[in-house]
């Protein structure tokens, strides 16, 4: 059995917004009991996190480690077609990821304590993302 919805998410500019009760609503809505959910944002210049959800300081940190790994404007960076935070962007959506799989158990993601799903908006200006969310079981 497989389910598959998609939804938007519409970003303020750089920043984590946690998407978990959405993806949790897909599980829900799918009837499957025991399975795998996977989640994917369909954009190369945002990702999607399985972090902490108690302490936001864990996804500021995360932001300070990302613009010392892909900080924007690079003078060595060639492709910046809109702008300083787009090479940035797409280099941090690599060392992120686009793709998250959870295991789903008695019809719910089987999230750890402290465990949230975000999405990962890597680009300065706001944005509206697409998620897809397919649950297999």
């Amino acid at each position: 059995m497989a389910h598959q919805e998609r939804f938007e998410v519409r970003t303020p500019g750089r920043g984590s917004l946690e998407i978990t009760d959405r993806v949790a609503a897909a599980v829900a809505a799918s009837g499957v009991a025991t399975g795998v959910c996977h989640v994917f944002v369909q954009h190369t210049s945002a990702s999607l996190l399985l972090t902490e959800n108690a302490d936001p300081a864990v996804r500021r940190d995360l932001e300070t480690l990302f613009a010392r790994l892909a900080p924007d404007g690079d003078p060595q960076y060639v492709h910046d077609d809109e702008g300083p935070d787009d090479m940035a962007a797409h280099a941090r959506n690599v060392l992120a990821g686009s793709a998250l799989s959870i295991p789903v158990g008695s019809g719910r993601l089987l999230l750890g304590t402290w465990q949230g799903v975000y999405l990962w908006e890597h680009r300065t200006a706001p944005h509206v993302r697409s998620v897809v969310v397919t649950v297999t079981g």
